[in-house]
């Protein structure tokens, strides 16, 4: 038999302690996440995310994301130089490949949904 799982209000779940981001290039940035579920065939990924304000590199190479901001502001910049102002309520898709930088202007927490290629 095939189920279905629910999870609680995104902005409650516990992330556990926050750690310092290994991409983060101005701000001392913070994050945590919590995964909460994996397909069996490991190409999807849906979890939450937090992070403090700054600023970070971010690289898409071996999958795209999806991501719903739930609370926080970020910007979003591309390797061309375009930027894009991304607010609570609203989603995003990084496509396999892309490469930017994410600015963080308050502290941020997304839902995301990564996409792998089936082995």
């Amino acid at each position: 038999m095939t189920d279905f799982q629910t999870f609680a209000h995104l902005a409650a779940i516990d992330l556990g302690e926050p750690e310092p981001k290994p991409t983060s290039i101005s701000g001392n940035q913070l994050e945590a996440s919590r995964t909460l579920w994996t397909s069996p065939d490991g190409t999807l990924e849906v979890g939450v995310w937090a992070c403090t304000p700054g600023r970070f590199t971010a690289s898409r190479d071996t999958n795209s994301e999806t991501c719903h901001i739930v609370s926080g502001r970020v910007s979003l910049h591309g390797p061309d130089g375009r930027s894009k102002e991304v607010r609570a309520g609203e989603m995003l898709v990084l496509p396999k490949g892309w490469k930017g930088e994410w600015t963080i202007h308050e502290a941020t927490r997304k839902l995301y949904i990564l996409h792998f290629e089936a082995a």
